[in-house]
């Protein structure tokens, strides 16, 4: 924060502000310190939000509030451990299937928890949305 002051970046400087308050704020309710998968859960809820923000500022027609938001995005997402890609998902996903010996849409709840399990066990962040994705994808394809 500091660094974002003496440079006077606004942006970095507002953000860094608000995931502080959030990180707080979260610490206040728990009433204990937070474990740091909790504290990547908060960035990742942040980052959520963030997203469908900007998916209503471009249908209102408010690309330079959209563009704010994804400036945001970019700030806190360098906080985070880096995102998993879909070619990386869609291994973990198959691999799960494969073990499981499944191969009906009926397990798709199943599949999902023990591909999410997976995934975030190795540290890196994964977002649910993508992996349900290729999940219906995997078990359709079969």
């Amino acid at each position: 924060m500091v660094a974002a002051m003496k440079a006077r970046e606004e942006q970095k400087l507002g953000t860094l502000r608000m995931m502080k308050s959030a990180l707080k704020s979260k610490e206040i309710d728990k009433r204990a310190a937070l474990t740091e998968a909790e504290e990547l859960a908060i960035l990742s809820t942040m980052i959520k939000q963030r997203k469908d923000s900007i998916e209503q500022f471009t249908k209102g027609g408010r690309p330079e509030l959209a563009d704010n938001e994804q400036k945001e995005i970019e700030i806190i997402e360098t906080y985070m451990p880096k995102a998993v890609g879909d070619e990386e998902i869609t291994a973990a996903v198959k691999a799960v299937i494969a073990e499981m010996g499944t191969t009906t849409m009926k397990d798709m709840g199943t599949v999902m928890k023990n591909a999410m399990a997976r995934l975030t066990s190795t540290g890196a962040r994964v977002e649910g949305k993508t992996v349900n994705e290729i999940v219906k994808r995997e078990l359709a394809g079969n």
